[in-house]
């Protein structure tokens, strides 16, 4: 079974060998991968717009590589059970589409780009997962941890800045086309283009911020670093302006807070208290020193709640606007049709996604019944992964590889995986990271 031998095997045979084995092939294109779509924003944003067909056109062509490089390597050997969904799944999409670009709902480079968001980063994320040892799962966690300490500062600069800074806005853009959460006070975006980009990246980060929390700390450093990490995540979510990033850090940090309490044995339960207290504590300080912050996001809370209801604002999310079957059919409008690509590619400028405005809207825009069907494999994927997660929680007796399905299962059903550059991306990396987690269960994270 999955992750049995790395359960299996002493904690400081792990450790030293760890420490002898270089990041591997996969490894270092998978971290590049992630960096890219964590800074080409930054770049796109303050050196140049027209890096960013260069910048997208390296990723996908990294991401491809991981593929292509799993399976000439035979790292799909063992995980057989990839191949035996995505294979057929794949053939599938790309049937379908061929039949959607025959009875003229589609055009090719239309198609392309459908292939490209459906099926590129799931595999992507597949073949990582596949062919990532140990040690690189550990070097990909430390980057987006050393990413999130710098991030902090950087949004934290951005929140008391006022739109027009440099620091707040494209070299392109006007300062009537920043988001604000209130009068003055914008939404943060860190090192990417829109806000949407940052709370992605917020959703990746949590379950490691507070997997650290949990982990192994042979030393006093460890300790701070952990709560440097905490830390730095509380602050990028009080500074947000994202009500999405702030009830999801709120949630998960409540489930580990409880996970925690629920898997420690029961030697143990007294301490995890102590712990737990401790965590809250440090982040009603932050929150107290960040009042104004918080003050802006309630403000946010109570205008959206006068304008549209929370409840029906989160089944829209889950299962697509009103009004979404009546607009959809059997065949559907053509794969890749609702992305900002394909947008760009036929008009040349940037425009709203047309179809459907939710993740499962536009699958079943785009799709029709293979849309549906790519909905119903989200789900398995989704239960399967929760499953595995829970079972190495109460192996490990650590809430971490929990937190990570809740916040993938999240976002395969919410994120704009096949409508937006970014979040497309950003999926992918999380579903490798995902499925790596439930091989190493234990976050060796300063060992």
């Amino acid at each position: 079974m999955i992750g049995t031998t790395a359960l299996a095997r002493p904690a400081s045979a792990t450790a030293s060998g760890m420490a002898k084995v270089r990041v591997s092939t996969t490894g270092r294109l998978f971290i590049s991968v992630m960096l890219i779509l964590i800074l080409e924003g930054a770049i796109r944003k303050w050196i140049s717009n027209s890096a960013t067909v260069p910048l997208v056109l390296l990723r996908d062509l990294l991401a491809a590589y991981v593929v292509v490089y799993a399976f000439t390597h035979g790292h799909f050997r063992r995980q057989r059970a990839i191949l035996q969904v995505m294979v057929p799944w794949s053939a599938c999409v790309l049937g379908w589409g061929l039949l959607q670009l025959t009875l003229g709902e589609s055009s090719f480079p239309v198609l392309l780009i459908g292939l490209r968001f459906w099926l590129l980063y799931l595999w992507f994320g597949l073949a990582a997962a596949a062919g990532m040892s140990e040690r690189d799962y550990i070097a990909a966690v430390r980057v987006l941890m050393v990413l999130l300490l710098l991030m902090a500062p950087l949004v934290v600069l951005q929140r008391n800045s006022p739109p027009s800074a440099f620091i707040n806005k494209s070299l392109d853009e006007d300062v009537e086309s920043i988001f604000l959460v209130i009068a003055d006070v914008v939404r943060t975006t860190g090192t990417f283009s829109f806000t949407s980009g940052f709370a992605n990246f917020l959703s990746i980060c949590t379950p490691f911020a507070l997997g650290a929390l949990e982990a192994r700390k042979p030393r006093m450093r460890h300790r701070v670093l952990a709560l440097m990490m905490f830390g730095a995540l509380v602050v990028c979510a009080l500074v947000s302006g994202s009500r999405a990033a702030v009830v999801y850090v709120g949630g998960t940090l409540v489930l580990y807070l409880l996970g925690n309490l629920v898997f420690a044995p029961l030697r143990r339960k007294g301490i995890a208290l102590v712990a737990a207290v401790l965590i809250v504590v440090l982040a009603g300080s932050l929150a107290f020193i960040f009042q104004d912050a918080v003050e802006a996001i309630q403000q946010r809370f109570e205008i959206a709640a006068q304008s549209e209801n929370f409840l029906v604002r989160i089944a829209s999310t889950f299962l697509g606007e009103p009004g979404l079957l009546e607009r959809s059919n059997w065949l559907g409008a053509g794969i890749g049709v609702g992305s900002n690509l394909a947008q760009y590619v036929q008009t040349g400028a940037r425009a709203v996604f047309i179809p459907a405005e939710t993740e499962a809207g536009r699958t079943l825009v785009e799709g029709g019944l293979v849309g549906g069907l790519f909905v119903f494999l989200k789900v398995c994927l989704i239960l399967l992964g929760l499953g595995g997660a829970l079972k190495r929680s109460m192996q490990t007796r650590a809430v971490f590889p929990t937190l990570v399905w809740v916040g993938l299962a999240l976002a395969l059903l919410t994120w704009p995986a096949i409508g937006q550059l970014t979040a497309n991306g950003m999926l992918g990396v999380l579903l490798g990271l995902g499925v790596l987690c439930l091989r190493y269960p234990r976050l060796r994270l300063f060992e």
